[in-house]
């Protein structure tokens, strides 16, 4: 990419943009367990594709991933921390959805995935996630 004005090669460092989607199952939230490093769990999710809507991305990374459809997704909030993600920095746009779908199958870089409760959750839970779930309990709690 060159500057309109001088010409000048302009190399753009911007955060890599991903989705993430807290699904309400019963009183639990569903993780998966990431096939790839860092090893852990994690609320399904990934990055959005050049020429992708959020929407779509979180859609399609929630499919691949738990073989589940996002269905009635709320926007939830967007996790920006620098060091959010041990590999670079990246962004997050999180959603909250129920699930459409027949069963829970973990797929593509998704080694399991299974429903935990707020008091069932595990200990190694990976990037930042463990304070989006935090958040989305404290969030959840202010509503009962």
């Amino acid at each position: 990419m060159k500057c309109p004005n001088c010409g000048v090669e302009i190399k753009p460092r911007n955060p890599l943009l991903t989705v993430d989607v807290i699904f309400e199952i019963g009183d639990g939230i569903l993780l998966i367990e990431r096939k790839n490093e860092p090893y852990g769990w994690a609320l399904p999710g990934g990055f959005v594709e050049y020429g992708e809507t959020v929407e779509s991305a979180v859609k399609r990374e929630a499919l691949e991933e738990t073989n589940l459809e996002p269905a009635n997704l709320y926007l939830f909030g967007v996790y920006s921390s620098p060091d959010r993600d041990p590999r670079f920095h990246t962004v997050s746009i999180v959603y909250v959805a129920t699930a459409r779908g027949e069963y829970i199958k973990a797929g593509d870089d998704a080694k399991d995935a299974k429903i935990f409760t707020k008091e069932t959750l595990p200990d190694n839970i990976v990037f930042d996630h463990r304070k989006i779930i935090n958040d989305y309990f404290r969030w959840k709690r202010s509503w009962i």
